[in-house]
């Protein structure tokens, strides 16, 4: 797609101003490479999830109709896109102002920083731009080969369970992956050897060492009937979280779909990281638009201009909390009690509450921790450390209900751990439920048993009987999901044909 061009003149000097105001501050990152387009093409790239080329799709053509037609009716506006790779791409619409160019532009540098330092980062492939473009090509020649059609319901039934991943796998790099299964096919094979099959013990010592030069354990059979018994498939996957890879590994699939299966989860696996952080990353990236914008680049005829664009973006509404509003407030909250030493034993023992409001240690240590906790945080422990009382107070932060009788939403509670808690809720798994394998040979007839970890919220049953019915067409064989309902334990069967439930 050669919808776009580099950055020249006015816009090129900006950028070169802009980039300096980051390093300045302290931002570290890799490359940047912004490109000018026009509303069509962002409304394009951002509904391929930033990416120029991707797999053909119809939910991509969806995406971009919902994008456009938003922008023509007035309910939302792309400002700004930016793509988490080494470089990172970034794309500046071309009917923007010159103040809002700066302040994406700034927006952009913040998000780079966080996705080159940020731990949940770590793992996720920089040159993602060419992967997708592989993996589009590697697509559509199984669609060729196979039919459209087919190929795409059964990436309709794969991304169907694309939430069902483990976030501790971010933290499996290839290389570890190999060699946890080394050692434990050396353990494997270790044991068989220490059994006294009237081998010496000085020739079982010499095998050993022989396994030790072997590259990697045999790799896992794609169909449960091929030499892997459903104790040993137990063994390896009971617990996990990770459905698509179980059903890569395990399912009795083709060869080209167990590839899609493993495609569409490394691209899962890709984006994971920016929905665990969504709201430091568009918190700490607004938190320093503000900075340079305010202190460095803007121009005093400009403020307002600023001001407008800024409060938009920071606006709340009663139906979800603003990323971009607790992300920014809660890490000026940080840099503020740091300054003035509002941490540790000292000021949380303290109970006057007028020598709290007032207490100031002059400790100058905000900036350092605010580049400490985009390090090491996601959202969860983010809001669970750092989202305190007085914070909530001074924001005016409510839970709000649906009142049937009036049709407004009011104000619920404003208690603070209630709000903590709702706010958490919402992160854990991203508000969906966690589910787990629990055996593939459920009642000895191969039969998928999977297991919600109840966390106080029961399933919806209709959401719990179509994700059935599409692992069902990957594992071939009835599926059934444990759960809770009403504080009794409920299972719910798709055999192929209906949806039952059973206690």
């Amino acid at each position: 797609m050669n919808r776009t061009k580099p950055l020249s003149g006015e816009l090129l000097r900006l950028k070169e101003e802009i980039h300096q105001y980051a390093v300045d501050y302290g931002l570290d990152f890799y490359p940047v490479i912004f490109e000018v387009c026009n509303y069509d093409t962002v409304c394009i790239l951002a509904a391929q999830g930033g990416f120029p080329s991707r797999y053909p799709h119809w939910r991509f053509g969806m995406d971009y109709d919902q994008l456009s037609k938003g922008n023509i009716y007035g309910f939302q506006k792309i400002y700004e896109l930016v793509i988490n790779t080494d470089p990172c791409y970034a794309y500046l619409l071309n009917s923007n102002r010159i103040v809002d160019q700066k302040l994406v532009m700034a927006h952009v540098y913040g998000h780079a920083d966080f996705f080159k330092n940020n731990a949940w980062f770590a793992s996720t492939d920089k040159k993602m731009m060419d992967v997708m473009a592989n993996h589009g090509t590697k697509i559509r020649r199984y669609m060729e080969r196979y039919g459209q059609d087919r190929v795409e319901i059964f990436i309709d039934k794969v991304l169907s369970i694309e939430n069902l991943l483990d976030v501790n796998t971010l933290f499996n790099t290839p290389q570890i992956e190999r060699n946890r299964q080394k050692f434990a096919q050396m353990q494997e094979d270790e044991k068989h050897l220490d059994q006294d099959d009237g081998r010496s013990s000085s020739l079982r010592s010499f095998m050993k060492s022989n396994l030790r030069g072997k590259d990697q354990a045999p790799a896992v059979p794609k169909q449960i009937e091929d030499l892997l018994p459903a104790r040993e498939i137990d063994q390896r996957y009971s617990g996990t979280r990770d459905i698509m890879k179980f059903l890569m590994d395990v399912a009795p699939l083709q060869e080209w779909e167990a590839d899609i299966i493993g495609i569409l989860r490394e691209e899962a696996y890709y984006f994971l990281p920016q929905r665990m952080t969504k709201i430091m990353n568009e918190g700490w990236a607004s938190y320093w638009h503000s900075k340079i914008m305010t202190q460095k680049a803007c121009k005093s005829s400009e403020i307002i201009d600023f001001a407008d664009v800024h409060s938009g973006v920071m606006g709340m509404s009663r139906q979800n909390i603003n990323p971009y509003k607790i992300g920014i407030e809660l890490f000026r909250d940080i840099e503020h009690r740091w300054d003035t030493g509002k941490f540790g034993k000292d000021y949380q023992e303290c109970t006057d509450m007028a020598v709290k409001e007032a207490w100031n240690r002059e400790t100058n240590l905000g900036r350092q921790k605010i580049f400490e906790v985009r390090k090491s945080h996601n959202d969860i422990t983010f809001i669970d450390e750092f989202f305190t009382e007085e914070f909530c107070e001074r924001q005016q932060l409510f839970t709000y209900k649906f009142n049937p009788r009036t049709g407004r939403n009011e104000i619920d509670s404003r208690e603070f751990q209630t709000i903590k808690q709702k706010i958490l809720a919402g992160l854990t798994n991203f508000g969906t439920p966690l589910i787990q394998v629990k055996t593939a040979n459920d009642q000895n007839r191969s039969e998928l048993l999977l297991e919600h970890v109840h966390q106080g919220v029961d399933l919806d049953g209709g959401y719990a009987g179509d994700t059935l019915r599409n692992i069902f067409a990957l594992w071939k064989r009835p599926v059934n999901l444990e759960t809770i309902q009403e504080g009794k334990k409920l299972i719910y069967t798709f055999d192929g044909r209906e949806l039952k439930t059973r206690t």
